[in-house]
């Protein structure tokens, strides 16, 4: 039912997008503020009590609901199913603003593709000066932005709860995932302390915990960006990337896999140095993205999608024969 349930969750998304601010994402922020504002007295273990209370919540609530739908029928469970993966997996929540940037730059607007780009990525309104002196408007710049964003994007938004919810049972795993993100990206911001940014301390847990819980997800996804790219220069990027101190960084490997499964240069000038930097000095000499790249990023997001499903196929085909 498993399969049949995420087929039909994601043709009803391709006609019915969820949009990124629908109510069931802003009813869960406003849950995690809620916990926040009344459990973050300063301390880290304060954090790692508000986080097994929203996802505890999540998590036994989703279970509950798939129980009392298998009292009810079975077909109450497949809605069930492709209910909370309509509302946790899904390439129309981030997809549309990928579009908007192609048809931008087809228009030859790298201004209005930056503008774009950067409602997508949730950035707020800043001061120009700033605005200019930290991100690159040019065409290059944006398309490695935007791809960089997509690949990760997808993972996030698809390869990473459809691995947890191929491998546990019921709903569970999807809405696990997508909690543990939201907690992740929601609570885990740096504080400034004089010239250097520190973990703040609520933020340590759920951040520590979502990279546990992306590890094997992460990795899944870089190996088949590999799979159906670029192999060679896909393994290549991602050994350079692990050899230069950044394997516990689940982005820098996926931007690096990408980024050779593509054959170009996607990571930010930041994390290039970083890899520059390292004991390897690991450089990757890939080609800038310009516009036409952005449709590669989509056919590889796509092909790794089709690689995706076709396992979890074959194993639910396996389960059927095994019965």
């Amino acid at each position: 039912m498993g399969f049949i349930a995420l087929i039909f969750t994601l043709l009803i998304e391709q006609g019915r997008p969820l949009g990124a601010g629908n109510p069931a994402h802003r009813a869960a922020l406003a849950v995690a503020d809620f916990v926040r504002a009344n459990t973050d007295a300063g301390e880290r273990q304060y954090g790692i009590l508000g986080w097994l209370l929203v996802v505890g919540a999540a998590v036994v609530g989703a279970a509950l609901l798939e129980w009392l739908a298998s009292a009810v029928h079975p077909l109450a469970v497949f809605v069930v199913h492709v209910a909370v993966l309509y509302l946790t997996i899904g390439f129309r929540q981030f997809s549309h603003a990928f579009t908007e940037i192609q048809v931008a730059l087809a228009a030859d607007d790298p201004s209005g593709a930056r503008s774009v780009l950067d409602r997508w990525l949730g950035r707020v309104e800043v001061d120009d000066s700033i605005e200019r002196a930290v991100h690159d408007a040019s065409v290059q710049g944006v398309c490695r932005e935007a791809i960089a964003g997509a690949l990760v994007a997808a993972h996030r938004h698809v390869f990473g709860p459809l691995f947890w919810y191929i491998l546990l049972p019921g709903v569970i795993g999807p809405v696990l995932y997508r909690v543990a993100e939201l907690l992740a990206r929601r609570w885990a911001h740096p504080v400034i302390e004089g010239a250097t940014q520190v973990e703040e301390p609520y933020g340590v847990f759920a951040d520590r915990a979502f990279r546990v819980i992306d590890w094997l997800p992460a990795r899944l996804s870089a190996a088949g960006f590999a799979v159906v790219g670029n192999f060679e220069d896909a393994v290549y990027c991602w050994r350079g990337a692990v050899a230069s101190g950044t394997a516990n960084d689940s982005r820098a490997l996926l931007l690096a896999s990408g980024g050779g499964a593509l054959g170009l240069r996607i990571a930010e000038p930041v994390l290039e140095a970083r890899w520059a930097a390292g004991d390897q000095g690991f450089e990757w000499p890939g080609a800038e993205p310009d516009a036409g790249a952005l449709r590669s990023a989509v056919g590889l997001v796509w092909r790794s999608v089709v690689l995706w499903i076709s396992l979890f196929a074959m194993v639910t085909i396996a389960a059927w024969l095994g019965r």
